[in-house]
Formats: C-alpha cells, structure tokens, sequence
C-alpha cells in the first residue's frame, strides 16, 4: 500500500504542474520554449506506467490518474500545435 501511495503523490505532482503550463500558454497564445517532443515522451511514459499495471493486473485504479495527466499533457500539446500554426500562418 505504501508504494501506491508514493506512485499516486508522483502522478499527482507531475499532474500538477500541467494546469500552470496549460494557463500560461492559453494566456500567451505562444509557445516558445515548449517542446512538443518532450511532451510526447511524457505521454509515452504514462501509457507505459498504464501498460505496466494492466499486465501486472494490480493497482488498476492508478491508471485513472495516470489517464487524467495524459489528458492534461494532451491538453497543452493541443494548444501547442494550435498557436504554432496561428504563428507560422501570421508570419
């Protein structure tokens, strides 16, 4: 129980942080300095922490959370390719 409970803080202050960068990109209507690379390679490692406990068969209720940090992850890689394409259209 306890290595459940240590997995769920990790996720949860990964999770976190996504509603600031999310705001702050909506705010900016810009993404200099994200990474739409590094924000596929997070979601990658999620699926995997997914993958992990669905054959394990065990602590299936991560993979809630698991599924609300990708939504969240996504969330900000939607708004980057958004603004990228208003910013390459303008220029």
């Amino acid at each position: 129980m306890t290595a459940e409970i240590l997995e769920f803080a990790m996720l949860f202050a990964f999770g976190f942080s996504w509603p600031f960068a999310i705001w702050r990109t909506y705010k900016a209507k810009r993404v200099d300095g994200k990474s739409p690379h590094f924000m596929v390679i997070v979601i990658v490692g999620y699926l995997c922490g997914i993958a992990a406990h669905v054959v394990e068969g065990t602590k299936l209720w991560l993979c809630a959370v698991y599924l609300a940090d990708i939504a969240l992850v996504s969330t900000d890689l939607a708004l980057y390719v958004i603004y990228s394409r208003r910013a390459k259209s303008a220029s």
